[in-house]
């Protein structure tokens, strides 16, 4: 099959490797109908994480079942389905507590920039997605493994409720998708920080009632002047880097709450400065597989559309083109087509 490999810093190469097989009766083998590249894969394309190796590229998926193990009753070959980014059996303590990503069995489904994808405990991951899908919810649904379900998240980890103010610090695709997270769940002031015209145009799309340009202290600054010197009840941070983490602990009131889900580097936490600001802080991988079966009605309904996150969408065999466009801020989110 074709798939992404990563040999070293901005070198990705598509390959043909052996096609993905099942391991374990608990399996389930998906033929790619989508993928994509994520944010989070440019921590690694840039150099930030270690590549020690080859390491094949991607988490994020939707696709038709082609392949099932003996043990696997939910979901059958030829229905189309979506997971998280971590496989999960969905019946541990963890689980049934709403943290999937923590499953006490968990396992990192990666590698699904490809043609085909192994998904461990399909029973606990999959969600079918009912009914003759139309071709134009496929981003939507694709948005839904990854980054809808950890915008979603950063906005219920920062209890985000009806007549809320909430501030949204990143422009990336978690970020406008925790916009429209936080629309659903009733704020009635949604805040997004962004200085790229494009992403301030589709995050006023998605539901944000004003844009602040600023960032660091003098973005903070700007969000207290919104909120009469006070602070957002809930700011959702996006991003993963200490200028946005202090961005976001201070543009917080106090008594209200931070969403965490950029996957931090760097980041470190003044606990005397948080001690005093009575600012609540949550976060972590998303349990997206915790919100799949909402989020898919969401989309099929027409209530959502997150897929318009993607403007770049390129066959697999160009999947290097969609990194550099999104490593040069061309491009908020490229969905591959294999």
């Amino acid at each position: 099959m074709r798939a992404t490999v990563l040999h070293a810093p901005y070198e990705v190469r598509v390959e043909d490797r052996p096609k993905a097989a099942l391991q374990q009766p608990t399996d389930a083998v998906i033929r790619t109908v989508a993928t994509c590249v994520c944010g989070s894969d440019l921590w690694d394309y840039r150099g930030v994480n270690e590549v020690a190796g080859p390491m094949p590229g991607g988490h994020e998926y939707v696709g038709l079942v082609e392949e099932v193990g003996s043990e696997v009753t939910s979901v059958k070959p030829g229905q189309l389905v979506v997971g998280s980014f971590f496989a999960s059996d969905n019946t541990c303590p963890n689980c049934e507590n709403g943290y999937q990503t923590n499953c006490l069995h968990r396992e990192f489904v990666g590698g699904c920039q490809a043609e085909y994808v192994r998904v461990p405990l399909a029973d606990g991951t999959l969600v079918h997605v009912p009914g003759e899908v139309a071709e134009e919810h496929i981003p939507s649904l694709l948005a839904c493994s990854d980054v809808m379900g950890t915008g979603w998240y950063a906005a219920v980890a920062a209890q985000v409720g009806p007549g809320d103010t909430v501030a949204v610090v990143g422009d990336g695709a978690v970020g406008l998708c925790a916009v429209i997270a936080a629309k659903e769940l009733g704020a009635t002031r949604i805040i997004a920080m962004s200085r790229h015209t494009p992403r301030q145009n589709l995050a006023r799309e998605f539901g944000a009632t004003d844009v602040v340009t600023k960032r660091g202290d003098e973005g903070a600054a700007r969000i207290k002047e919104l909120t009469g010197g006070i602070g957002a009840d809930a700011v959702l941070e996006c991003v993963g880097n200490p200028e946005s983490m202090q961005q976001a602990l201070h543009s917080t009131r106090p008594g209200g709450n931070v969403g965490f889900v950029g996957v931090p580097h760097g980041v470190q936490i003044d606990g005397e400065e948080l001690f005093f600001s009575h600012v609540a802080l949550r976060g972590g991988p998303a349990p997206v597989r915790a919100f799949l079966p909402d989020l898919v009605e969401r989309v099929l309904t027409g209530r959502i559309n997150p897929g318009k996150v993607f403007d770049l969408e390129l066959p697999l065999d160009q999947a290097a083109e969609g990194y550099r466009a999104m490593d040069e801020r061309r491009a908020i989110k490229t969905l591959l087509r294999p």
